[in-house]
């Protein structure tokens, strides 16, 4: 069941972590003082929500989603869109062109997760001492929540400010960078206590919230982007062991509608298509209980696309599939997985479409390399014909889900060494799920190589890809030719928060900026 996300009024207050021109010092909500809000809990519910629902702003904003700035400094997927202008900032990450630190989409995703900590941290101050008997399991999740949004930063942006308190007045808001060592101290101490209260997976209250099983799976995960494999294994094997994760039977499952928040889900952002937004209700720039990503992603039209015989519907062009996506899946021999990840223009043709390139600005689809994208396409059945159908997409974003943590645990057990058979384990469960033979034989580098190669056809354009290929050494290889530079490894400190961060100075930009 969908969620609709209630965008509450506390946010008005997270201005002051993201830099904000004026600060407020303990605002009033509704005329109700903090000090006997979060005396209810029903308040605190309220605030937990809020949590989420500024996650769902900040992977669903349109032409300025973490989802995209994660996703396409990767070789999955080219930004694409009109022409090579249209949304310079996000043709500017995909190319490697001129990234620059004003750079607003860029500045979009650092400051609403500076929110999403901000509203955490407000949750964390108010209840920790309190006799609620909600708290500890609202202090698992505003902990989850300042963790995940710590590892997004640290992992985007490397060395970063660490904010864990209120500040009280404008002077407090200044702070210096800490370091990614640091960071992920912190985001472990804040999992430890979310594994310790959150309900597993098959208690959840609702669908959408996040379960031990998250907890402990993104756990895992920091420990392995720190190269601690041998730390990282009891965390995977946890959520492994627990019947409540699973893989959904065919890759094509996972994006259905009928699967959303299903078993192979560990965090979701939902969304929902009964809110009829129209040309004259869409909150541009704001918050949409629709996805309008999707829209933003499907095929072009103005006669570019044709979709006839797909079930498919025309949007704005935006993240198309790479050439040398398509080619991993045909070398791989994985038909499936394709099929449920994008679509060639010969397989469009034969379903009675049509790419007439004509119609495009000077006679070519930019970024277009013969293909369109399957996953998180714009599927007839995930919009509604209230309102204006394309700014109504029902479709959720996995953002982290069980096969991920498969190949996470399969790399652990490589890279610990002496467990490559549990690595085969591991790997193969994806693999098979495929519709691809399993691997019974490799060992050492060669298997760590095929982990890499799954990784890669199994989380195409879900915003991964870029991350790992820098914390294994691999963007210069894999990137050659594309403007990639070792600069690119991190993005640049947003120029706003060197303005107003009294702390910070140029001299703290990350290097090449």
């Amino acid at each position: 069941m969908k969620k609709i996300f209630i965008t509450f009024i506390l946010v008005l207050f997270l201005g002051v972590y993201s830099c904000s021109e004026d600060f407020t010092v303990n605002p009033k909500i509704n005329v109700e003082e903090l000090e006997t809000y979060f005396l209810e809990e029903e308040n605190v519910e309220t605030a937990i929500i809020g949590i989420y629902d500024l996650m769902q702003y900040n992977y669903g904003r349109d032409w300025h989603s973490a989802f995209l700035v994660k996703l396409l400094p990767g070789d999955d997927a080219n930004a694409a869109g009109g022409n090579s202008e249209d949304q310079s900032q996000l043709q500017s990450i995909d190319d490697f062109d001129n990234v620059s630190s004003s750079n607003v989409s860029i500045a979009s995703v650092w400051d609403i997760f500076y929110r999403t900590i901000s509203l955490s941290n407000l949750v964390i101050e108010n209840i920790k001492d309190s006799n609620l008997s909600n708290k500890d399991k609202a202090l698992a999740e505003a902990k989850f929540m300042r963790a995940w949004s710590y590892m997004e930063l640290t992992t985007m942006f490397g060395d970063i400010p660490l904010r864990l308190t209120v500040p009280g007045s404008a002077e407090e808001f200044g702070i210096a960078k800490s370091s990614r060592a640091d960071i992920y101290t912190q985001i472990q101490l804040d999992l430890t206590d979310a594994i310790a209260s959150l309900p597993e997976k098959n208690a959840l209250a609702d669908n959408f919230r996040v379960s031990k099983g998250t907890a402990q799976a993104l756990m895992g995960k920091v420990l392995v982007f720190q190269e601690k494999y041998s730390e990282a294994i009891p965390y995977f094997q946890s959520v492994i062991s627990n019947t409540a994760h699973d893989l959904e039977a065919n890759p094509g499952d996972v994006w259905s509608i009928n699967n959303e928040f299903g078993k192979e889900s560990l965090f979701e952002i939902g969304y929902v298509s009964t809110t009829a937004r129209d040309w004259g209700n869409i909150a541009w720039g704001g918050r949409n209980e629709s996805n309008l990503h999707i829209q933003l992603m499907g095929p072009r039209g103005d006669g570019i696309f044709d979709l006839t015989g797909t079930g498919l519907i025309n949007g704005w062009g935006f993240n198309l599939p790479t050439s040398k996506l398509a080619t991993a899946f045909d070398t791989a021999g994985d038909v499936t997985r394709k099929a449920a990840t994008l679509m060639t223009e010969a397989e469009l043709i034969a379903a009675g479409g049509a790419v007439d390139a004509s119609a495009a600005t000077g006679g070519v689809i930019w970024d277009y390399e013969g293909a369109i994208r399957i996953k998180y396409a714009t599927k007839s059945e995930d919009t509604s014909a209230d309102g204006v159908r394309e700014l109504n997409y029902s479709t959720n974003f996995r953002l982290f889900r069980y096969a991920e943590v498969l190949l996470l645990a399969a790399e652990a057990y490589n890279k610990a060494g002496g467990q490559d058979a549990a690595a085969r384990t591991e790997l193969n469960k994806v693999r098979v799920r495929a519709g691809l033979l399993p691997d019974n034989t490799s060992t050492g580098n060669v298997l760590f190589e095929a982990i890499v190669n799954e990784k890669y056809l199994e989380l195409a354009h879900e915003g991964q890809r870029f991350w790992d290929l820098v914390r294994w050494g691999k963007a210069s290889t894999e990137l050659a030719g594309t403007g990639y530079t070792s600069t690119n490894d991190l993005f640049p400190i947003p120029i706003t928060e060197i303005d107003k961060n009294s702390e910070l100075t140029i001299g703290d930009q990350n290097p090449g900026y």
